[in-house]
C-alpha cells in the first residue's frame, strides 16, 4: 500500500496557497470563522489524497474548497434556523465625517464587506459562481465541475448574479441620499413620530436585534417602527459610522458605556434591514470610536 500523507514540499505547496483559500472561502461564505473551518478541512482532504494523482495543486484545492463552501451554503439554506447565528453579518467600522463620494467608494472595496451585503441575497449556486469567476478568475468549466452544471449553466448563473451585484451598487451620490435616510429614521424614533418612521422603512423591512442571549428578529414596518419608539430614548449619545462600509450609528449610556451598534441597509428610498448590536460582550470586542460629547 502507497503511503498517502504529504510530503513536506506539499504541505508548503497548500501553505502558499491558504490565504487564497481563505480568502475564496470567505468571499463565498462571509464569515471568517467558516472560512478557516472550510481551509482546515480541505487541508484534512488533502492529507488523505495522494498527491501523485493530481496534476494541479493549486486548481484540486480551489474546487475542494468550493464544493465545501457550497455544502455550507446549502446548509444554511436548508436550516436557517439552526445557522442564523452564524450568519449575522460581520461588522466592520470607520467613523462617517460624510467624506467624498470618491473616497466613500474607496473605503467600501478597499475592506470589500459592503459588497458582502449584496452577495448575501444570491442563491448559494449564484454566489458561488460569481465568487469564483468573477472575483477568483476560476474558469467558467471549473466551476460548473463545482456546481455539478454544464459550463454554459455556470456562465448563467454568474452572469444572473452579476446583473444583481450591478443593480444593487451604491448610488452616485457616494450615499448621501442613505445617511439622510437614516437620519430621518433615528430623528423619528427619538420623537416618536409613528408616521415619519413607516414613511422611511421598507413594508418588508427585516430588523436583527443581536442580543447577549442569540438574535432577535422583527419583520415588517409596523412591528418595527413600534420597537424603534419604545427603544429610542435609552441612548443618550450618538456618533454615525460606516459599517460594512453603509450608514450605520454607535451610540452610548450617560455615563459612557456602549449601548449599541446599528447597521443599515437601504434600497429603492426605503430601509430595507436594519441590524442592531446590543450583546454587551460583542460590543466590547469591537473598536468602537470614543463617545463624541
Amino acid at each position: 500500500m502507497s503511503d498517502t500523507r504529504p510530503t513536506d514540499a506539499v504541505a508548503e505547496a497548500f501553505e502558499s496557497q491558504r490565504d487564497r483559500l481563505r480568502s475564496v472561502a470567505y468571499r463565498i461564505l462571509g464569515s471568517h470563522a467558516d472560512a478557516e473551518d472550510v481551509v482546515q478541512e480541505a487541508w484534512l482532504r488533502l492529507s488523505r489524497q495522494d498527491t501523485s494523482t493530481i496534476d494541479n495543486l493549486a486548481g484540486w484545492l480551489t474546487t475542494v474548497v468550493g464544493r465545501i463552501s457550497l455544502d455550507v451554503l446549502r446548509s444554511r439554506q436548508a436550516r436557517p434556523e439552526a445557522s442564523y447565528d452564524e450568519r449575522l453579518p460581520e461588522l466592520t467600522m470607520a467613523l462617517d465625517d460624510a467624506p467624498a463620494p470618491e473616497d466613500d467608494v474607496v473605503l467600501a472595496d478597499s475592506v470589500g464587506l459592503a459588497l458582502l451585503v449584496v452577495l448575501d441575497s444570491l442563491g448559494p449556486s449564484e454566489r458561488l459562481a460569481f465568487v469564483l469567476h468573477d472575483l477568483f478568475g476560476v474558469p467558467f468549466d471549473q466551476v460548473g465541475e463545482i456546481l455539478g452544471k454544464s459550463t454554459a449553466a455556470a456562465k448563467m448563473l454568474a452572469s444572473r448574479a452579476r446583473r444583481k451585484v450591478q443593480g444593487a451598487d451604491r448610488p452616485a451620490d457616494g450615499g448621501q441620499q442613505q445617511r439622510a435616510l437614516v437620519q430621518a429614521f433615528l430623528t423619528a424614533a427619538r420623537l416618536g413620530d409613528f408616521e415619519e418612521l413607516l414613511r422611511v422603512l421598507h413594508p418588508e423591512v427585516k430588523l436583527t436585534v443581536d442580543t447577549p442571549s442569540g438574535p432577535v428578529v422583527t419583520l415588517g414596518a409596523t412591528e418595527v417602527a413600534a420597537g424603534a419608539q419604545l427603544s429610542a430614548g435609552a441612548a443618550t449619545h450618538g456618533r454615525p459610522v460606516l459599517v460594512n462600509g453603509l450608514p450605520g450609528m454607535v451610540t452610548w449610556r450617560e455615563d459612557g458605556t456602549p449601548l449599541s451598534l446599528l447597521s443599515f441597509v437601504v434600497a429603492d428610498g426605503r430601509i430595507t434591514e436594519i441590524t442592531v448590536v446590543v450583546d454587551p460582550a460583542k460590543l466590547a470586542r469591537m473598536d468602537l470610536p470614543d463617545p463624541a460629547w
